[in-house]
């Protein structure tokens, strides 16, 4: 089956790495493997964050103008299945519900969000689009639990609504956990630090708002940890890299910046560390608690739906109250008080990873999702 995918947030071609790209490329993978021919229907991003109707406007209409081009293209030879990848208001689908109508194709939708009350607010135009694309749909695959809701009542008779986990190629990340002896002496020469420190490990890009929340209430929660033989390592950078250190600035003696760490280099990292520690403010799902359980590594995330999802509350890691710092800083200090606990976590942190979110296990089950979209009628 020949498979147009468009990812109107951010085109898993991307140069710049997010959680967002590397779910699309993933789900490109498992298509792949699964025998079908995929291809990148465009790179054109729908993306407003300022809330600015007229730029909105814009969009839309250049959007318009790149479906119909599309049309005109694959005219003679259409795809059999379009999937469109994380449509909500901030980035609505311009594209895919005229392609499907035009050439008569399956239409999937993977990750929708329907934000509450947005009917009248600075993206009112992008939600009635995303309200029109699921009217569309013939599949909606959903990978937050939180989406459901909010998806399910504009979905017409004969669609459907599926849950899949979301998954990662998890091969890299195990080849590092075999190895974690030598990557932890890494870590720790890289650190400066005691062979009997503990190392924690924070990745993410240092961008404004939810980003350098999350860096702002993780030095906070650092700050109040009672146990003393740990050091924090934090791989990313940003234009907030400034902020950021002003965050840590009191705990300097005790964090290590890494800087932007390349995507190959990140299973040894990870492999290395003790722990993950990511308070994810904001964010929908959290990769890297899926990157550090594939390599071995407990997490400490957040109490809540996606991230949640993603981490078995005392049997990989744990899941403070959201937003927290008091309660942050108590889970660093329950698994830096327990080695044996943290040892036992290492282990069921691999096999979660290994047995629901890898592209191998997970991947195929997706890939008959959409397989069986493309059988049914409309």
């Amino acid at each position: 089956m020949r498979i147009a995918i468009y990812a109107p947030l951010n085109p898993p071609d991307s140069p710049t790495p997010s959680g967002d790209r590397l779910i699309g490329r993933m789900l490109m993978r498992a298509l792949e493997m699964a025998g079908h021919e995929v291809t990148l229907a465009s790179r054109f991003r729908s993306f407003d964050l300022a809330g600015d109707t007229l730029r909105q406007g814009r969009i839309a209409a250049i959007g318009a103008r790149l479906a119909k081009r599309l049309l005109r293209r694959h005219e003679a030879n259409p795809p059999d299945l379009w999937l469109t990848y994380h449509l909500y208001q901030k980035a609505p689908d311009h594209l895919g519900p005229l392609v499907t109508r035009e050439f008569d194709i399956p239409f999937v939708v993977v990750e929708a969000s329907v934000t509450p009350g947005a009917e009248g607010g600075a993206w009112a135009s992008g939600h009635m689009d995303v309200l029109h694309a699921l009217a569309r749909a013939d599949l909606v695959v959903g990978i937050n639990p939180r989406d459901r809701a909010g998806v399910l009542p504009h979905l017409t008779s004969g669609a459907h609504y599926r849950e899949t986990p979301v998954f990662i190629d998890g091969s890299a990340y195990r080849a590092a956990a075999a190895e974690h002896d030598a990557h932890r002496r890494a870590l720790l020469a890289a650190t400066k630090s005691s062979p009997d420190s503990l190392l924690l490990l924070a990745v993410g890009m240092m961008r404004s708002k939810d980003k350098l929340d999350s860096y702002r209430l993780l030095a906070d929660a650092l700050k109040r940890v009672d146990s003393s033989d740990w050091h924090l390592a934090i791989a990313g950078d940003g234009a907030m890299i400034g902020e950021a250190q002003v965050a840590f600035a009191p705990l300097q003696d005790r964090v290590t910046f890494l800087g932007r760490v390349p995507y190959e280099r990140l299973p040894a990292l990870y492999a290395g560390a003790d722990l993950l520690v990511w308070p994810a403010i904001k964010e929908a799902l959290g990769m890297c608690f899926l990157e550090a359980q594939a390599a071995g590594t407990p997490v400490i995330g957040a109490n809540r739906e996606g991230v949640a999802g993603l981490i078995r509350d005392g049997e990989t890691g744990l899941l403070p109250a959201y937003g927290h710092a008091a309660a942050f800083a108590r889970a660093i200090d329950t698994l830096l008080g327990d080695r044996g606990r943290l040892q036992s976590m290492r282990i069921a942190a691999a096999r979660n990873a290994a047995g629901n979110h890898d592209l191998t296990t997970a991947g195929p089950r997706f890939a008959a999702l959409v397989a069986s979209a493309a059988r049914r009628t409309r």
